[in-house]
């Protein structure tokens, strides 16, 4: 079959591999669509340790089975499905207790690390393990399925982030992941979404998807400016999606004694942050680590367009122009938000 293999850090090749052969519990899946992530952009340089190569990457994506393994029962060849990007076993007492995305010795498909390897979806066939598939409901496209695993891990973070109807919300990133939390917050009863980022493009999406006001952290001092718009008080929540000191450090000092700011982006493995001001405010911080079963409510606002995606989704290209993309996203060419490719 083609893939597109990352056969070194900062070479992407379109060629060919071995076809993958589906285990017991596995399906063998023809990819319709894979989403470009930004971790897979940040992986290829090797800044991230966790794809190192030879490795296909992709994690988002969606296709028809074609073939499944002799233990698989509820799932035949035909089937329009899209998956968790999250392996997990099905024994593990976190998985037991309802928190699969923690569990030990769980992979991410699509990453190469020290301890294991997962060929991804930037291919024309994938294996995938039963437990993790989701059937593509109604008309729903391959391209709009293979958004489902993004619009999950905002989910995820809107979940764990107890809001209250009427509450402020602040988003610190307006990428994708920012701009489908700005959705789904607006959804949750959160009357004022604030969106800051330092690309106004971007900020332009933000508006799109809802926000109530937008803020330029370049051209602002954003803890005065969400004062003002909290009269006084601060944000009641706040979710970044970024992962660096700066913006973590902003989005603590823009929430209101008692408010909660919820890590979403882990571009740095470790940041600074202002201790007494926590402390003394009672903030609450907690992180917030991939999907734990929110795909079938993200399928489902997908499908009602109650969440949703044309204005984030930037382009839609072959699989063997995937390299190109790469460069483009990796030069973060102005504009670019979502790009899907097709095997």
């Amino acid at each position: 079959m083609k893939a597109l293999l990352l056969k070194n850090y900062m070479h992407l090749e379109y060629t060919d591999v071995p076809d993958p052969v589906p285990a017991d519990n596995e399906v063998l899946i023809e990819v319709k669509a894979a989403g470009i992530c930004g971790s897979d952009v940040h992986g290829m340089d090797g800044s991230t340790g966790r794809r190192i190569p030879p490795v296909i990457m992709g994690h988002e994506a969606a296709g028809i089975i074609i073939s499944t393994g002799n233990a698989v029962t509820e799932w035949k060849p035909g089937d329009r499905v899209t998956f968790d990007s999250t392996i997990y076993r099905l024994d593990d007492w976190y998985t037991e207790k309802e928190m699969y995305n923690l569990s030990d010795n769980r992979m991410v498909l699509g990453v190469s690390t020290p301890e294991y390897k997962r060929d991804g979806a930037f291919a024309q066939y994938i294996t995938v393990a039963q437990h993790i598939l989701h059937r593509i409901p109604g008309n729903l496209s391959f391209v709009q399925a293979a958004m489902t695993e993004p619009a999950a891990v905002a989910l995820h973070a809107v979940n764990l982030t107890a809001t209250e109807v009427n509450d402020t919300a602040v988003v610190f990133g307006a990428g994708m992941i920012g701009l489908f939390l700005i959705q789904l917050l607006k959804l949750a009863g959160c009357s004022q979404v604030v969106a800051v980022d330092i690309e106004n493009d971007k900020l332009k999406l933000a508006d799109i998807s809802g926000a109530t006001a937008t803020l330029n952290s370049l051209t602002c001092d954003v803890v005065t400016e969400i004062q003002k718009i909290t009269d006084g008080r601060g944000a009641d929540v706040a979710v970044e999606a970024v992962g660096i000191s700066q913006t973590i450090e902003t989005g603590i000092h823009s929430l209101r004694k008692g408010g909660t700011l919820t890590l979403v982006g882990n571009t740095s493995p470790s940041v600074e942050i202002p201790l007494q001001s926590i402390v003394t405010r009672q903030i609450r911080l907690q992180g917030s680590c991939a999907i734990n079963g929110e795909y079938p409510a993200v399928l489902d606002l997908l499908l009602t367009e109650k969440l949703k995606t044309g204005h984030i989704l930037s382009a839609v290209a072959p699989l063997s122009e995937g390299a190109t993309w790469f460069n483009r996203l990796y030069n973060k060419e102005k504009g670019l938000i979502k790009v899907v490719l097709i095997p």
